[in-house]
């Protein structure tokens, strides 16, 4: 699930002012900083949006032209866009109005990859970065190598993950797949060299300061914040990996440790970062909810169409204006017959003004229900801000746009289903469980696989860890933050990092793990504010117009602002708090104590 607007691809977030190592312009004046941004935000606008009519046209219609002709126009937005960041430093010494300040930080942050002034180099690092991408791509695990035919890419790998509970299956499957990343070892570790020189002529110590210096404060500060979030739900994250492990022990004996880390290979998900998969096998008795959406719908004969429109009907109950008819006329819902199609869900917002969009091949689960209402989410903050100039036109931070969908697929509650007529009454809430812990499986098992990411990567970037250690921390890491190691040891011949895709791709991960935080603080606050007074997890905020305007008010600052006044909107405080997360969960956190008595709890 994810949201395109292709300012979002590049204008990600926003820092101080970083103090830039290059020389700045004695003769540029505030007007040329004016006319400067005034040509970047036209510029800009025009190339995103040629990209990303091509890039809905390479999503909708797969074959080698529509490709190559998105591939060019990305390439155009984001030479443009290189050309313009560097160019920013002309300005650095000059006194500016806030806004026009807060533009060109925009700029010297808005790349995740800088590439170094020198053409041959700059050259060298974006094939490295192709290399490294398109490695990871075409990545396939073979058992046999003289049975091609035979060899499994990642969703053939990831349904066995769900599916298989043979344990030397598992780990035969895991193993291999961690082998796609074995030739990238040395293509990285020049890539971050060159990433680094880049990242210095913009004036940051290194790529990881420089995607810290996204978020409104300092680097050092920031990761200093992730730890303190990171420690708010530790303890709850501590019992839930004891309870897994217990029901696992329970399942395959004693290849699962009675006091110690979990097998990387044994938790549903080749990166062991959501373990909902194994939900099966640690589910409550008396577990079932008391209704099942997905056979409720598929009874109904519910449409796709009309699963959309139930999902819009959740915002516009709460204050926002329907969707535009261009909406429901170009949006992809269902998978076409005539022609391949990127299935995976995403929301678009094509002009960067009015023209929404939503790409799903929708099915009628459970499942997809609630990926409709997040989607949205997605839509409607695009819409939101879209009067707001170019620069500004994207979340407070990268992690605002994930949680605000997220948060209002947490209102998908029985109350909710009942209001809207697909359940007649609510389950007592007794039952809730099963609920929670499933979605603590997904969600709380996640927060420090979207930790330690980015933490292995800023260590690299800084040279703190050096390319003769790569393997072995970033499992010291995963040890560290998730309690998960490999089976067996895993020596410097290895390049695990590369097996998850964000690291070859060099996509920041960080976004995702405030994502997670983000979405619990707001349904918190939106909560209260609707007047809901049962339990956290019961609330919607389903056709509450007090919490749909402070939630718009949120929505409609964009990037203008620094993301501590966007969250104030919603939640009262600039401070991001985990602590929602505990009240959520808390019926799940005091069954676990009672679950666990006896049992030994960490690693």
């Amino acid at each position: 699930m994810r949201s395109v607007s292709f300012v979002l691809a590049l204008f990600i977030a926003v820092s101080a002012c970083a103090t830039s190592r290059s020389s700045s312009d004695a003769t540029a004046t505030v007007a040329d900083a004016k006319k400067f941004m005034d040509d970047v935000n036209e510029t800009i606008f025009k190339l995103a949006l040629d990209a990303s009519q091509a890039g809905w046209v390479s999503e909708t219609y797969i074959t080698d032209d529509t490709s190559a002709v998105f591939a060019r126009a990305n390439q155009r937005l984001i030479d443009k866009t290189a050309q313009y960041a560097k160019e920013a430093v002309r300005f650095d010494k000059l006194e500016l109005a806030p806004d026009l300040r807060r533009g060109m930080n925009i700029l010297k942050v808005s790349l995740v990859m800088a590439t170094p002034s020198n053409p041959k180099e700059g050259e060298e690092l974006t094939k490295i970065a192709a290399k490294l991408d398109a490695t990871y791509g075409k990545g396939k695990w073979c058992a046999d190598p003289k049975k091609p035919e035979a060899c499994l890419d990642i969703n053939q790998i990831t349904d066995i993950m769900r599916e298989s509970q043979d344990e030397k299956k598992l780990r035969q499957v895991w193993e291999g797949w961690h082998t796609i990343s074995l030739p990238m070892r040395g293509d990285y570790a020049r890539f971050v060299e060159l990433s680094n020189k880049g990242a210095m002529e913009l004036g940051f110590a290194d790529t990881g300061a420089l995607w810290r210096s996204k978020y409104d404060m300092a680097p050092d500060a920031f990761t200093k914040e992730l730890d303190r979030l990171w420690n708010q739900v530790r303890p709850l994250y501590l019992k839930l990996h004891a309870y897994v492990r217990m029901k696992l022990r329970e399942k395959y004996g004693d290849v699962v440790p009675a006091n110690g880390p979990l097998a990387a290979h044994m938790l549903g998900n080749i990166w062991a970062q959501d373990w909902s998969n194994v939900y099966p096998l640690d589910a409550p008795k008396n577990a079932d909810p008391g209704y099942n959406l997905t056979g409720i719908r598929k009874k109904r004969k519910m449409m796709p169409v009309e699963i959309v429109k139930t999902g819009e009907r959740f915002y516009t109950s709460i204050g926002f204006a329907p969707l535009p008819q261009t909406f429901w006329e170009r949006s992809m819902f269902v998978k076409p017959r005539d022609r391949e199609v990127v299935c995976h869900a995403s929301a678009w917002d094509v002009d960067n003004i009015e023209d929404l969009r939503i790409k799903m091949c929708i099915q009628l689960t459970d499942e997809d229900f609630k990926t409709i209402h997040h989607e949205l989410g997605h839509n409607f903050y695009q819409r939101a801000y879209k009067d707001l100039p170019f620069i500004f036109r994207d979340s407070a931070n990268d992690g605002f746009h994930e949680a605000i969908g997220d948060t209002i697929a947490l209102s998908v509650t029985p109350e909710y289903l009942v209001k809207i007529g697909l359940l007649d009454k609510a389950p007592d809430a007794s039952r809730d469980i099963g609920l929670l812990l499933n979605r603590a499986l997904e969600k709380i098992a996640f927060l420090p696989f979207g930790l330690f990411i980015d933490q292995w990567r800023w260590k690299v970037f800084s040279g703190e860890i050096k390319p003769q250690d790569y393997n072995r921390t970033w499992w010291d890491l995963r040890l560290k933050y998730q309690g998960v190691a490999p089976v067996a040891e895993r020596g410097e011949e290895f390049f695990d990092p590369g097996a998850k895709y964000h690291v070859p791709a060099n996509v920041p991960y960080t976004r995702y793990f405030l994502a997670d935080i983000l979405q619990f603080q707001f349904h918190r606050a939106l909560a209260q504010t609707a007047g809901c007074t049962s339990l956290l997890h019961r609330c919607s905020i389903y056709q509450s117009a007090e919490a749909g305007k402070k939630l718009n008010d949120m929505l409609s600052m964009g990037l203008s602002r620094p993301w501590p006044e966007a969250l104030e909107k919603i939640s009262a405080t600039k401070q991001m708090d985990a602590t929602a997360i505990l009240d959520y969960f808390k019926p799940l956190d005091a069954w676990l104590d009672e679950q666990l008595q006896g049992k030994p709890v960490g690693w």
